[in-house]
């Protein structure tokens, strides 16, 4: 793009001028349909033309541009056959083209109304700035029901003493994205974007920020169906010289980080004007170089990228876990995030100041639950939001698990409850965990005296079900006394249905779940004092 790159700067200068982390993999052919001149610039028309720009005989007699020795540029249309090559080129539109330069065109989605851009000529008339440098200016024009374009009008916000061109629609007609040097800028040039209002009228052009923008120039930009906007840029720091083509989602407020596409796309030269087909071959485009092995001083480039570059839109989720009961961070903590259907989508730790992190999508529901030993797990749902790279926030504040909670009037060691089968005495091998924790508190503990006492359900003889309670607290306490706690200091004590939890009492039908509840063994502890507590009388 050298004579290009100069044409654009000389023109720019005058008036004192991506979720996917990476591109995919591209096949990439220069075009048969390039000249020796500078050919670049395409946009869609249709499902099988591309407008484009060249220096290349119109048919119209024009004037050399003294700055390459080439006539001024026109716009160009040509066929697009099955393979991505170009043929059947001609001038586009006797209407549009006229002795100065047109370059850079984008179509309304539904294809009525063309953008192009044009030097700063309108109604016969050469605007100039205080200098006497003719700028560049954005027009417009509506097609007539026989194909042709009629109502070439300038757009409000042009003005003779800056440039304003290179226009993108997006895939409503609702925004139109353009370059510019207007005062305000971060760089050389800028991209801004203005809102099309449903009257025609236009809204006050913004500046996408130095997020997109840089001291340098940014340049061609096309925003496609997924709302990432492709432009050129010469100044960041991962180009590979001259100007690269770089990918940036945007969101309502917000756009994602900035993507260098890589190569073969980019190269050491000018790379540039990178547009992709909409519908089901939204993985096929053009762009434009001057690099090495082209056929004249701009070439318009076919790719087919494999796959189509998707940017998400992500939040990151910034969350610390402390002890509800004195607010120190806790690390180690497992934490564990769920989509709105329960599956685990990650799984992390909380580091040593308590702090986690996930990447969310936007606008998604989640849960995140946080567990750690000797605590009650917790957990938060949230809705991401629609903004990217929006921060969200969430506290974990968990309670460490009591040792012993006093439960009817007894204490006992805070254990989940331990279990039998019906008419069984065997310990289950879900008791053996909770067993363990009593083993551990007794350890802990070495004065402390604890009672296992073991209780049935409603069914059954009376008589029967205290053998079998007494069974069930023989065994439990066997199996304590058999891992290194001394026999003096823990006793078996059979209530059988002497002390039922529920209303399963017999009289009523109740599930086995709720006669369940009653088939249990409790820790109670005898000295209840040795830990601070008053003894129950």
């Amino acid at each position: 793009m050298k004579n290009f790159t100069i044409l654009l700067s000389i023109l720019f200068a005058s008036s004192f001028i991506f979720a996917q982390t990476t591109a995919g993999e591209y096949e990439v052919d220069n075009l048969e349909s390039n000249t020796k001149f500078s050919d670049f610039g395409t946009a869609y028309y249709g499902d099988n033309k591309i407008i484009f720009s060249s220096s290349r005989d119109s048919g119209l007699l024009k004037s050399v541009w003294k700055d390459n020795d080439q006539p001024y540029l026109d716009l160009f249309e040509g066929v697009i056959n099955v393979d991505g090559t170009v043929s059947e080129v001609k001038a586009f539109s006797n209407h549009l083209n006229s002795k100065f330069h047109e370059a850079a065109v984008s179509f309304t989605p539904d294809q009525s109304v063309v953008y192009f851009t044009r030097d700063n000529f309108y109604a016969n008339n050469l605007g100039k700035d205080d200098d006497g440098v003719t700028n560049l200016a954005i027009y417009k024009a509506t097609v007539t029901p026989d194909g042709g374009w009629t109502n070439i009008m300038p757009l409000p916000f042009n003005n003779e003493s800056y440039s304003v061109g290179h226009p993108a629609v997006n895939k409503d007609g609702t925004k139109l994205y353009f370059i510019s040097d207007m005062p305000g800028t971060y760089g050389k040039t800028d991209i801004f974007v203005v809102d099309i209002n449903d009257d025609g009228t236009y809204g006050i052009p913004k500046n996408l920020g130095d997020k997109i923008n840089t001291t340098g120039k940014e340049m061609f930009p096309f925003i496609d169906a997924e709302d990432i906007l492709y432009f050129s840029s010469d100044s960041r720091k991962d180009g590979m010289g001259g100007l690269d083509v770089f990918a940036s989602k945007v969101f309502d407020t917000s756009f994602s980080d900035v993507l260098h596409l890589g190569q073969p796309v980019n190269s050491e030269a000018d790379d540039f004007a990178y547009i992709l087909k909409n519908g089901d071959k939204k993985n096929e485009g053009f762009f434009s170089s001057n690099r090495e092995g082209g056929k004249g001083d701009d070439d318009i480039y076919h790719f087919v990228s494999s796959p189509p570059l998707k940017i998400d839109c992500k939040q990151e989720v910034v969350g610390i876990v402390t002890n509800v009961e004195t607010s120190k961070e806790l690390d180690a903590a497992t934490v564990v995030l769920f989509d709105s259907e329960d599956n685990e989508v990650s799984t992390t730790t909380s580091n040593e100041k308590g702090v986690f992190t996930f990447t969310v999508d936007c606008e998604k529901a989640y849960k995140i639950v946080v567990s750690k030993e000797k605590y009650e797990s917790a957990n938060v749902e949230f809705t991401a939001g629609d903004t990217h790279d929006d921060k969200i926030n969430v506290a974990l504040n968990i309670k460490p698990i009591a040792e012993v909670v006093v439960v009817r009037e007894k204490v006992i060691v805070n254990i989940a409850p331990i279990y039998f089968d019906f008419d069984k005495a065997n310990i289950r091998l879900d008791a053996i965990t909770e067993l363990d924790k009593v083993i551990a508190i007794m350890k802990k503990y070495p004065e402390l005296l604890i009672e296992g006492g073991s209780h049935t359900d409603s069914r059954g003889p009376v008589d029967y079900n205290a053998m079998l309670s007494a069974k069930r607290a023989n065994a439990t306490v066997d199996y304590i006394v058999n891992h290194g706690i001394d026999k003096s200091r823990i006793s078996a004590k059979g209530y059988g249905e002497s002390q039922l939890i529920n209303h399963c009492n017999g009289t009523v039908k109740c599930a086995e779940s709720e006669h369940e509840q009653n088939r249990r063994t409790e820790f109670v502890i005898l000295n209840p004092d040795t830990l601070g507590y008053k003894t129950i009388e």
